[in-house]
């Protein structure tokens, strides 16, 4: 009776004529149930939502709580009105380490559960800044009539003996509000005579950046760490975001459209985040030398590489360049995003979420993270378009600009005509005669 009671309330008060407490629980369960189904069928897409707002991540845990306690009361209560007499003293025993069993079966996922609610809140407390927003989040339309919303996604590498981090990787994401079709736009590290925002950073560099000496070439990798280097040029942003702020401003005006928000990945973090999944399976084309100093080799062939592996195999530039990197870059985080799924997540939750929290900086607003799952949403059904700013397109040392922003107009003018093949952009100049390629394959 106490573990039917445990599956059914009420089963127990039946049993022993207690009818009506009886009922009243088995309706209690009922509902209880048909909510829960309920909410986690037809509401599936906003309790991603509800998950990445911590005041909610706090009211799921108490709920989870008061449901357990409700759970426990209801077998010790049933296992009180069904005990053995107390001359059955093995009975009694017995029953008793039943019950007792029978509630820990209820707390352990319970405890498990909040645990998973609390790691998660802390994550989003230490990634996301409440009401960071530059401007008002509306709840019927929380991205202010934008029609595109543009994320830069960092790459930052910093190594000993290397002053400051540098973004060897650099990808803009546009983003449709309403179809949810991306465009990737990728820039090598090595632009050169980059032009500054206006302002005290294009005062101070009116022909484009040069850099300050021989350690800084003047390349837009080292963009980010001049900005967190010299406040003067970004007046009135706060340390830790100056780099950020200043990256942001200059890939905008060079692609001609707005970045709103950015996210930088440090690439050892992104390491810990690969083996937190347990490894990312990709399809090596040609052999990559492994390591700093040549320690071995990632043979062709479609294999599981560690975080390690996987790292050096988004970095490596041995007898290859950083346009052939800048593919693999795009298809190993292509992997990563398709790999980790729900039962891998949760599988490896806290170490994913300590990892994440020493890996990933942004400055995304809390209040808009439920809109992002939204748009996350339709992207997931939507086709994402690849395009790279790299040789013989665009010549790094001295680059076209007019020609990079036109090209990006193009293409999203493409973007938003399903029904056309995308045939890249052509350019009676001289140099640009080669077509776009706005499909990057990873096979």
């Amino acid at each position: 009776m106490t573990v039917a009671s445990t599956v059914l309330w009420g089963v127990a008060h039946i049993a022993t004529e207690r009818r009506k407490s009886g009922v009243a629980l088995m309706a209690a369960y009922v509902l209880m149930l048909a909510g829960a189904l309920t909410v986690f069928t037809a509401f599936s897409v906003n309790l991603l939502s509800l998950a990445v707002q911590p005041r909610w991540m706090t009211v799921l845990t108490v709920a989870l709580v008061v449901i357990a306690l409700a759970w426990i009361t209801v077998i010790v209560w049933s296992f009180l009105l069904v005990r053995p007499p107390r001359s059955d003293l093995v009975g009694r025993v017995l029953t008793t380490t039943l019950t007792i069993a029978l509630c820990a079966l209820v707390l352990a996922p319970t405890a498990y559960a909040t645990r998973l609610a609390y790691v998660s809140r802390d994550v989003v407390n230490t990634l996301f800044t409440p009401g960071d927003s530059t401007a008002p989040v509306l709840a019927h339309d929380p991205w202010n009539g934008a029609e595109r919303v543009n994320f830069l996604l960092l790459g930052g590498d910093s190594a000993p003996g290397r002053p400051g981090v540098r973004t060897d990787s650099m990808t803009v994401a546009s983003v449709a509000v309403d179809s949810g079709a991306t465009v990737l736009f990728g820039l090598p590290r090595n632009l050169q005579r980059v032009p500054l925002p206006k302002g005290p950073a294009r005062d101070r560099f009116p022909w484009g950046f040069t850099g300050t000496g021989p350690d800084t070439p003047g390349l837009l990798n080292e963009i980010y760490q001049y900005g967190e280097d010299h406040p003067e040029v970004v007046p009135g942003v706060p340390k830790g975001r100056r780099g950020a702020e200043l990256i942001k401003q200059t890939i905008g005006g060079i692609l001609g459209i707005p970045v709103h928000f950015h996210a930088m990945v440090d690439m050892k973090g992104f390491a810990e985040i690969v083996d937190a999944m347990g490894g990312v399976r990709v399809t090596i084309k040609e052999p990559i030398v492994y390591g700093k100093y040549r320690e071995g080799m990632l043979p062709a062939g479609t294999r599981k590489l560690s975080g390690e592996e996987a790292l050096w195999y988004g970095r490596s530039r041995t007898d290859s360049d950083d346009y052939v990197r800048m593919g693999r870059q795009k298809c190993l985080l292509n992997a990563v995003a398709k790999q980790a799924d729900p039962i891998t997540v949760l599988n490896s939750f806290e170490r994913l979420a300590a990892a994440t929290k020493r890996a990933i900086s942004t400055d995304l607003p809390q209040d808009l993270l439920p809109a992002v799952i939204d748009l996350s949403q339709r992207v997931k059904d939507a086709r994402i378009r690849s395009l790279n700013f790299v040789p013989p397109l665009v010549n790094t040392a001295s680059p076209d600009w007019y020609f990079i922003r036109r090209t990006v107009r193009e293409a999203l003018r493409e973007q938003d005509r399903p029904r056309r093949a995308l045939a890249g952009p052509r350019t009676p100049s001289a140099g640009h005669d080669a077509p776009v390629n706005l499909d990057a394959t990873c096979r």
